[in-house]
């Protein structure tokens, strides 16, 4: 084994969090005390042993299991690397990490991996009544880091992403790693709220305020005092009440219906959407300092299909507690056709899925048969929806218009000093526009 120095040894116990040294056949050669006693008893326990079976309790290095792998990078160019990985503690409990990978030389030259860990949210973190956010794929780890990273921010924070992607199931993370957290968290679906009621359901009413009030309600934002209060489909409240939820926002102040009371509430507002907002303002459906103040920090939630290595965990434990515990089998012929499809509903309508099949599964064994898409899909491979071809053509000609696009509005930007009024002239087209342009190619910083 190899031997380090003892000055190396200190500087790596200084490190606050997690840190290991591996050499190039994956061995830990060093570990500081924050890495023994998260993945192991001592250092005699984990000095000597792959990094990968410590850490990811497997018999072959990360990057084997679909995981990119920081070791590959470091001493393939000897240049350093952030990734995010799964790992699993002594006690075997899943915890995602965001790791920093660094190439480190011994006083013979001999290199090794450094890498820091930075645990950002443990698997129990993702829990709520119904569901849980699972997954390990890259998409689900970084949207995870987004979201770990933005809440403890008090900024008001925009989900996006399509319908059944989870977005309550976020907002629920967001409430419980923050400040906020064991305060209340309230949610409501906007869509379902009638435009009449709209008011008296966000700042709730004083008796007699209306035709057949006979009692004080307490308002939505009234219950969320010093908690967090989530605005799912926000882009359906209607305009008229717009104005009336940015001055809340703004000032923090309101009246009930009917009454003359100004109240205060301290609420964090969490909104989430599946329509461009942006769009909406050009068509004069949805006020520009209304988006302004709601979407302090935007964090954009990964479509299943975008994430399809999730789908077997995501499967197994939707039908762990859809069948209350009891044993169950899942044929490998089932999972291969739930992996294929698109799921246009996403994470909800796998788990409609699910709970037919398992409805119409013999003793609880899921096969192919039991997994119907719809209604007129009975199961048949050869109907599954599939998406539909772009020739290849069409599709080079669509990424090089964008990329040319994407590099005038740079350029245009880095002449006019980041001027995005000038800009939009230049371009013939407004500034929400623009904006939009600016989030499509990742340009905001400009």
């Amino acid at each position: 084994m190899n031997h380090i120095p003892v000055q190396l040894q200190s500087l790596i116990d200084a490190q606050e969090n997690p840190f290991v040294l591996i050499d190039a056949n994956y061995r830990i050669v060093a570990a500081n005390r924050a890495y023994c006693k998260r993945y192991g008893t001592d250092e005699k326990q984990v000095v000597g042993r792959t990094c990968h079976e410590i850490s990811h309790h497997a018999s072959v290095p990360c990057h084997l299991n679909g995981e990119t792998c920081p070791h590959q990078q470091v001493f393939a160019t000897g240049t350093g690397q952030q990734v995010l990985h799964t790992h699993y503690d002594h006690h075997n409990r899943p915890e995602h990490v965001r790791i920093e990978g660094h190439p480190i030389l011994g006083l013979n030259g001999e290199l090794y991996l450094g890498e820091a860990i930075y645990p950002f949210a443990p698997t129990t973190a993702m829990d709520c009544d119904e569901m849980r956010m699972i997954g390990q794929s890259a998409a689900f780890l970084s949207c995870v880091d987004n979201l770990t990273r933005v809440a403890e921010s008090e900024a008001s924070i925009l989900l996006y992403g399509e319908s059944g992607v989870g977005k309550e199931l976020a907002a629920q993370y967001l409430h419980r790693r923050s400040n906020r957290d064991g305060k209340a968290f309230i949610a409501v679906d906007c869509a379902s709220i009638a435009e009449s009621m709209f008011e008296s359901e966000l700042f709730g009413h004083e008796r007699g305020a209306f035709t057949g009030c006979v009692g004080r309600k307490l308002g939505l934002f009234e219950l969320a005092d010093n908690g967090t209060l989530f605005l799912d489909e926000i882009g359906e409240i209607p305009l008229s009440m717009q104005a009336k939820l940015l001055r809340v926002l703004e000032s923090g102040e309101y009246r009930r219906v009917g009454g003359t009371e100004t109240l205060r509430a301290d609420v964090r507002v969490v909104s989430a959407t599946n329509r461009d907002l942006l769009e909406m303002v050009d068509q004069g459906q949805f006020r520009l300092d209304l988006y302004y103040r709601i979407a302090g920090i935007d964090v954009t939630l990964p479509a299943l299909r975008e994430r399809r290595s999730d789908i077997p965990a995501l499967a197994k434990s939707m039908l762990s507690r859809m069948n209350g515990g009891r044993s169950y089998d899942l044929g490998e012929s089932a999972l291969a056709r739930l992996v294929t499809y698109d799921y246009p509903g996403n994470v909800r309508e796998l788990r409609n899925i699910l709970q037919k099949a398992l409805a119409l599964s013999d003793n609880g064994v899921i096969s192919a048969k039991d997994i119907r898409f719809d209604s007129n899909n009975l199961g048949n491979s050869e109907t599954q929806p599939q998406p539909m071809p772009i020739p290849p053509t069409a599709a080079k000609v669509t990424t090089s218009i964008a990329e040319l696009e994407s590099s005038h509005i740079f350029r245009l930007l880095e002449q006019y000093g980041g001027h995005r009024r000038k800009v939009a002239e230049i371009l013939g087209i407004s500034e929400r526009t623009l904006y939009r342009k600016l989030i499509r190619y990742e340009l905001r910083d400009y």
